[in-house]
């Protein structure tokens, strides 16, 4: 299931900071920058004497400037001298307003409990009124975008991906913090809630479209929608579950450029939530890549993600059912691109999704599952 545009209800009770949030990389004064990472403990001693700003990123979601920093000469060696200041871009839909507390949420809940965790460090991150920032470590020098969207990445560097993912999954797999201290289990009513959306937004995407949505997928959703109150319920969804990262395409990672050296870095936290493991997996997979790559490619790392699950430690959860969790979750990927079309993505990305998602329906026979 998809429910990457539902604030996450635990995070919101939880960051109402009262902290100040940086709008603008200008406000990141030297004194200012030396109390964040004094707080942070990333600077025991020492000071930042100069912070050189520069030129900024802009993505879907937020804006992105890379910092460079130097220091008095009674700092640590070790203290960070390459930052990058994530924050919340300009004219976004009122929607996706609370991208940024879930990321603020994801580093203050759950990375403290994963100290070594494949994600970058984050020294800073504060929540406001609907504004927000992260001070997260600049990987550039030692870590890289994978390709160039849209633009698969090679066989050995998914065999690589899936094993990051099965190693964090199993971390996180039925975690006592979670639905406690980190996320939130969303009962009847959020699950309603959620659905009575989807289908307002569906009937306005099918409306916009016309034509262009074809027959076969009209019933598709008409059936997906028939059943998904029944699909879709907490005892199922919860069955299993762990942190679910939920924008888990390969470029929301940052690959090692020596890959001997170091380990994948999982980027870009403003989606995730407590769900189906195999969820991540459908976004990466049965979302963003054509039948020919999945027929290829699909099955063996599935079962290579399996099998670092047991490798891990768990030791009740067959292949079996990992197959229908990720069947169950490539049908709560055909709520992607209604969502990302109602809120206004760039049809680039959200039309070839929606070809993707309902081949690999086809496919993996997932109608099977609507019963």
């Amino acid at each position: 299931m998809t429910d990457a545009q539902v604030p996450d209800a635990a995070a919101r009770r939880r960051y109402t900071s009262s902290a100040v949030v940086v709008t603008s990389p200008e406000d990141l004064v030297p004194d200012d920058l030396t109390s964040r990472l004094r707080a942070s403990g990333a600077l025991p001693c020492g000071r930042a004497t100069t912070v050189d700003i520069g030129e900024r990123r802009t993505t879907i979601l937020s804006t992105v400037v890379p910092l460079r920093v130097e220091y008095s000469p009674d700092t640590p060696a070790e203290a960070p001298r390459h930052l990058l200041l994530k924050a919340k871009r300009s004219g976004l839909d009122a929607s996706l307003q609370s991208v940024g507390e879930r990321e603020v949420a994801f580093y203050r809940q759950a990375a403290p409990l994963m100290p070594r965790g494949p994600f970058p460090r984050c020294y800073d991150a504060e929540f406001s009124s609907g504004r927000f920032h992260l001070l997260l470590e600049d990987l550039s020098d030692t870590h890289m975008v994978l390709t160039e969207w849209p633009l698969p990445p090679s066989v050995d560097a998914c065999e690589r991906i899936v094993d990051t993912w099965s190693a964090f999954h199993a971390f996180w797999w039925r975690h006592p913090s979670l639905g406690r201290e980190v996320g939130t289990f969303l009962d009847e009513a959020a699950l309603a809630k959620i659905a009575s959306e989807y289908r307002a937004r569906y009937a306005r995407f099918a409306e916009t479209l016309g034509d262009r949505l074809w027959p076969a997928a009209r019933a598709i959703y008409a059936r997906v929608l028939d059943a998904w109150d029944r699909l879709f319920t907490p005892g199922r969804l919860y069955a299993t579950y762990t942190l679910a990262h939920g924008d888990a395409h390969v470029w929301n990672l940052l690959y090692p450029r020596d890959s001997a050296s170091s380990g994948i870095r999982l980027i870009d936290w403003d989606a995730w939530r407590v769900g189906r493991a195999a969820s991540d997996l459908a976004y990466m997979m049965a979302l963003h890549w054509y039948p020919e790559r999945r027929a290829r490619l699909e099955a063996p790392l599935l079962e290579r993600y399996h099998a670092g699950l047991l490798a891990h430690g768990l030791t009740d959860y067959g292949l079996d059912r990992l197959w229908e969790d990720y069947r169950l979750s490539v049908i709560g990927q055909l709520a992607t691109p209604v969502w990302q079309q109602t809120l206004r993505f760039h049809t680039a990305i959200w039309w070839p999704h929606l070809h993707r998602i309902l081949a690999a329906v086809d496919d993996l026979g997932c109608a099977a599952l609507l019963s």
